[in-house]
């Protein structure tokens, strides 16, 4: 039974999760995900989709509210950018048309003036048709408003990945450890040599619609593939091990302090970042097999982009 008197018009649309106590994590993936480790979440409700483009249109109507693709960036967050650069837009996945150094990213993303919510791919692109896809070319500032006006709130990676998972225990994905099971496609991801060759057998080039996938066992759909969604959770290189004493299992964790989440590589632009959860239609085999429940990725929050989106949570307390 429920243990929060939460109304029925903030949970419609929302799937419960029950409490309960999970292995987090992988240790046969990349090294930010590891190590595995227990953690306990108390029970909650959790959007059954991603955000869509059609909700986040009537947060926009009903506040003005401004996304950060649409603010002109701030000379002093970014210590030696280029004057030209510092204006308003996102990053927009760019395929290219021959085989690219797969460690250099920036050959197939690029900063697009005026790419937003509404424009995603920049000029001449637009939403008309996708009212039903996730939202993208949303910031975190963005998703924390939309949680905000709706009576939500943004999940921590613990849920989310708990959520993810459906119910399943030691599983690869969210659905079992076959990817393709019988042959079927169970999520949008990349078919194809990344970033240049999209076969789109799954049926699609970059988002879909937020139900076009099975549901997991929880009955919540597009928490792999689609695109990536973010956390409240401020990111770390890795997960702390278990605790030395089985008593000490974590109860709802909040992942690391801002500090330990600023980008190591660019000492003197100071961005915090959040973890993003779940992969988009861009994981690929060849490149990044993040399409799984433990799979973790960092975010600078002031970042947007073609294939990032969110979903929200109501917490209820409790493990019933």
């Amino acid at each position: 039974m429920d243990t929060l008197d939460t109304p029925a018009a903030v949970t419609a649309d929302m799937i419960r999760i029950p409490g309960g106590t999970f292995r987090m994590g992988s240790d046969n993936h990349y090294p930010e995900e590891g190590p595995t480790h227990a953690v306990t979440v108390d029970a909650f409700w959790i959007d059954a989709t991603p955000v869509t483009n059609a909700q986040f249109r009537r947060f926009v109507e009903a506040t003005g509210h401004v996304t950060w693709a649409e603010i002109p960036p701030d000379p002093k967050d970014y210590p030696g950018a280029k004057p030209k650069m510092l204006k308003a837009g996102g990053l927009v996945f760019t395929p290219p048309t021959h085989a690219v150094d797969l460690r250099d990213w920036s050959q197939w993303w690029r900063f697009t003036f005026g790419a937003t919510w509404r424009r995603p791919y920049g000029k001449g692109s637009h939403i008309g048709g996708l009212d039903d896809h996730p939202v993208v070319q949303i910031a975190y500032r963005d998703a924390e408003a939309y949680a905000k006006w709706v009576g939500k709130e943004i999940p921590t990676e613990a849920e989310w990945e708990f959520a993810a998972r459906g119910g399943l225990i030691d599983t690869e994905f969210a659905w079992g450890d076959d990817f393709t099971p019988g042959g079927r496609h169970m999520a949008n991801t990349w078919q194809g040599e990344f970033p240049r060759e999209n076969l789109r057998s799954d049926g699609w080039a970059r988002t879909s619609p937020v139900r076009a996938f099975p549901a997991n066992g929880y009955g919540v759909f597009d928490m792999i593939g689609n695109v990536w969604e973010w956390t409240a959770d401020w990111y770390s290189q890795q997960h702390e091990s278990d605790a030395p004493k089985a008593c000490c299992v974590p109860q709802n964790p909040r992942g690391a302090a801002m500090e330990a989440s600023y980008d190591p590589r660019l000492p003197s632009i100071r961005i915090p970042r959040k973890v993003l959860k779940g992969g988009s239609h861009l994981c690929a085999p060849n490149y990044c097999r993040r399409y799984r429940p433990a799979a973790r990725h960092a975010e600078p929050v002031d970042t947007s982009t073609s294939h990032v989106g969110f979903r929200c949570v109501v917490r209820t307390g409790g493990r019933t």
